[in-house]
């Protein structure tokens, strides 16, 4: 017998406010409630997963369970799990829209800035710099896509702590979410550590179901890691997301310098706009005197900003916590906050956001 204060109605009410932790929608409004009973003051529900073995069904449950014990009288609540039939799961999927029937959700009219981080050549911490960005947005209270198209050298999912893969919903990807940032990675679709060999016309198709089917869902931004250089991915990210604005990634040597301004007139020539420059390694600061060195010296950053007549938008000291933390999936944005470098990167994702906007506006 239900209690007069507990109706099945304030149940699903409650329900209604416990979102899916990666499609980011009601579990009401995806159907994802099965039979729920009232007995005396306990609730009884059963929650359909998307697929079998859903990675994240822990915390699903978890925050079914807390919402429901919040109620007034409630005294006990048990979930259930089940899964969706086909039928089922073809509904949610046409009600979320995406896939290949959308050539591309990032146009020039889509809520969403895409941002490129390029860099000339390898070695300079693009993926790591690309990372606590995403991070730094997110703790701005964005929402924060991050594909990593860095296909032969991808390091994003490790960089995340990321050790799952991608969930499918029929013929759509879910992105893997960490740190509040929603990733897609090659990274998800193989063995770790295993070499991607594809010619030209096989990363073109993969980076394009990249773009149109994961399941984005119109974040604020999208950061994009490009693989370094000027190949065939950088001109199929043009292609695919003509309204991106790019920073480039450098160190303070010359010769990088001159490396990186090579993906700078790769930019130009495809039309993407440079808004800035980063410059990274750019000194180190001894962590028991506090003495400041210039390991890399050169000025590369500065000079790249004044020959593209875009500003320096932030110059990262060089630590060692920085790979450290980046090896353990804990990016030092997000769980060292007070380090030199975290401070410098947030002060870094403010500059591109100051720039992005005048530009974009102007465009």
């Amino acid at each position: 017998m239900s209690t007069p204060d507990l109706t099945l109605d304030a149940v699903m009410r409650a329900l209604g406010e416990v979102h899916d932790p990666e499609l980011h929608r009601s579990i009401v409004a995806l159907g994802m409630v099965g039979d729920v009973s009232i007995t005396d003051r306990r609730v009884a529900v059963a929650i359909k997963l998307t697929v079998a073995g859903c990675p994240l069904k822990a915390e699903i449950q978890r925050r079914v369970s807390r919402a429901l014990a919040a109620l007034d009288g409630v005294d006990a609540v048990h979930v259930s799990l089940d899964t969706m039939t086909d039928d089922e799961r073809r509904q949610l999927r046409s009600g979320i829209g995406g896939g290949p029937e959308h050539p591309s959700p990032f146009t020039a009219e889509s809520h969403t800035q895409v941002i490129a981080i390029a860099s000339g050549k390898g070695g300079v911490g693009k993926s790591s710099i690309t990372a606590n960005l995403a991070i730094a947005l997110v703790r701005r209270g964005h929402t924060v896509g991050l594909l990593d198209a860095d296909v032969y050298g991808y390091s994003i999912p490790r960089m995340m702590g990321v050790h799952r893969p991608a969930v499918m919903v029929n013929d759509l990807m879910i992105p893997v979410e960490a740190h509040g940032v929603r990733l897609m990675s090659i990274g998800f679709l193989t063995e770790e550590d295993a070499p991607v060999i594809w010619r030209g016309p096989m990363l073109h198709k993969a980076l394009t179901s990249f773009v149109t089917d994961v399941y984005w869902d119109e974040p604020d931004y999208l950061l994009v890691d490009l693989p370094p250089g000027t190949g065939d991915v950088s001109l199929t990210i043009a292609q695919l997301l003509p309204a991106a604005a790019m920073v480039i990634v450098t160190t303070p040597q010359m010769t990088a310098q001159r490396v990186a301004r090579r993906a700078a007139s790769m930019a130009r020539r495809v039309n993407l706009p440079v808004v800035g420059v980063i410059e990274n390694m750019s000194w180190f600061i001894a962590p028991d005197t506090g003495a400041r060195y210039e390991v890399f010296s050169g000025g590369g950053g500065a000079a790249l900003a004044a020959e593209l007549s875009v500003p320096l938008l932030g110059q990262i000291p060089l630590e060692s916590a920085v790979a450290l933390a980046g090896d353990a999936g804990l990016p030092v944005v997000a769980t060292q906050p007070e380090s030199p470098a975290a401070a410098a990167l947030e002060r870094a994702a403010s500059a591109i956001l100051a720039a992005i906007r005048p530009t974009m506006i102007a465009s």
